[in-house]
């Protein structure tokens, strides 16, 4: 396998559901060893770079025995699969048994045959870490209670949904500092020298297994946030962060493994700064929602160092399906400005076929929903289009786009150009998004000085219109474009 590229395309698979369904069909059990050619193919889309099988780890009987005995878990597991039974719910992913592939999928035999059947697509292969806790039952709970936050009986006693007595000792379940404690896990100690000693080793495990690594939650284990989230229930503060000591261990065993933060709280910089190649870009997927493109341009106006290291996405198992959030014009302009941005980019399985429910991780089965074709197909060759034509290569740079003293629609506009360096081959590309649910005009300053004096040819890739116009006007007074809601360009200019 080549090193992996500077602005990776992601594709994420809920493990379970996916083998559950392939399974369906077939009529037997199937495993990652024994996935069909055409199911790999059908999740390796030209323009991708890596797959993200999420949530393959032993689950947590325990955990499993909470979640049944949950009133508010299961009237969400009923309203995402009305017809729900006892056999389509194995527990949460992120309620981590052991770091062992679940036998259920294939176990290490089939993890490892599914890596090798990515890697010969030229693919990736990126699994899940949970370093704030672990399931009640792990290993770790009796053998090592001095990798979690303890405390004793009185803590029992004043607050029984925030500890839990396991194996002679109190400790605490796993929380943030927003919200209430998780109940079917418990919270390691992110100061504790063992508890961080073992993290590495973990790490470096999971890291012979994948080519990388997205860690959950990964801001909660900072010091500043644990330190505030524990309020001195954790011993003493140490003095090296976290994840610069873990990773600095996992770079000396797997220097190549990619390391890849879920981050929220305006954290991403940090994580970043800790040794994180890419954070997720939760203020951009938050901004697309809102439907307030003079907030998406003021994002994009950050630092390009830090950009290139965001994760862009419109959606993950954490977060609603797009196709339930946005009017499908919106969508489709949203997904060319997430495909065509600097970083990485991140696209869910379903999202493609515009499903729209989304499924809680604890499940094996999802509702039949209809695909929708049309949809499936204008995804693949946008990602194929953009790949093809190396869209993002090179130097990226967000635009300008101006209106008229009477015609300010303008700021409904956002615009942005790619221009590769020489010898690479490939082309210039600017791209023009309307994020708005209504029409919009502007002129698009154009970043190049050599365009005055020749016709240019403007071709939208999306469309496959072509355009002739002339590259002093364009330098003067900017390419003028008028735009539907939604609309978006691609545009390669030759």
């Amino acid at each position: 396998m080549t090193e992996w590229p500077d602005r990776p395309v992601i594709y994420e698979v809920n493990t379970a559901v996916w083998l559950g369904e392939l399974s369906r069909a077939a009529g037997d059990r199937v495993t990652l060893a024994s996935v069909p050619d055409a199911a790999w193919d059908a999740i390796t889309p030209t323009g991708a770079d890596a797959v993200w099988l999420m949530g393959v780890w032993e689950r947590s009987p325990a955990g499993l025995e909470l979640a049944n005995a949950n009133p508010g878990l299961l009237e969400s597991f009923r309203e995402a699969l009305p017809d729900v039974t006892a056999q389509d719910i194995i527990g949460s992913p992120y309620c981590v048994h052991r770091y062992a592939a679940d036998e259920r999928f294939g176990g290490p035999p089939g993890l490892a045959a599914a890596r090798a059947a990515l890697a010969a697509r030229g693919m990736r292969l990126i699994l899940d870490y949970v370093p704030n806790h672990v399931a009640p039952d792990h290993p770790w709970v009796l053998a090592h209670p001095e990798f979690f936050i303890q405390g004793d009986e009185d803590d029992v006693k004043a607050d029984p949904d925030g500890w839990l007595s396991a194996g002679g000792h109190v400790l605490a379940h796993g929380r943030d500092p927003y919200f209430p404690p998780w109940p079917d896990v418990v919270q390691l100690n992110a100061f504790s020298p063992a508890a961080r000693e073992a993290t590495a080793q973990t790490l470096s495990d999971i890291a012979s297994q994948c080519d990388g690594i997205r860690c959950d939650m990964a801001m909660l284990m900072t010091n500043d946030v644990f330190a505030r989230t524990w309020d001195g229930r954790a011993g003493q503060r140490p003095g090296e962060e976290f994840w610069p000591a873990i990773i600095a261990r996992l770079r000396a065993e797997h220097p190549e493994t990619v390391l890849i933060a879920e981050a929220y709280w305006d954290m991403e910089w940090t994580l970043q700064q800790q040794g994180f190649a890419f954070c997720y870009d939760k203020r951009l997927y938050d901004r697309i929602l809102e439907k307030d493109p003079s907030a998406v341009r003021g994002h994009l106006q950050a630092d390009l160092g830090y950009q290139s290291r965001l994760v862009r996405f419109l959606e993950n198992h954490d977060e609603p399906r797009i196709a339930d959030r946005l009017p499908p014009l919106l969508e489709r302009a949203a997904a060319v400005a997430i495909a065509t941005l600097p970083g990485a980019t991140l696209w869910h399985e379903g999202q493609f076929e515009g499903r729209r429910v989304r499924v809680p991780v604890f499940l094996n089965r999802r509702p039949d929903e209809p695909a929708d074709e049309e949809l499936a197909i204008w995804y693949r060759d946008l990602l194929a289009i953009v790949d093809d034509h190396r869209v993002r290569t090179g130097d990226w740079q967000l635009l300008d786009v101006e209106g008229w003293p009477d015609n300010q629609t303008c700021h409904n506009l956002i615009a942005w150009s790619w221009t590769p360096g020489a010898g690479t081959g490939a082309g210039r590309h600017a791209v023009v998004v309307n994020l708005s649910e209504e029409p919009a005009e502007g002129l698009v300053r154009l970043p190049w000085p050599d365009l005055p004096g020749r016709s240019w040819r403007i071709r939208d890739l999306l469309s496959e219109e072509h355009f002739a116009r002339d590259g002093g006007e364009m330098a003067d007074r900017g390419l003028y474009v008028a735009m539907r809601p939604g609309q978006c360009y691609l545009l390669a200019m030759r």
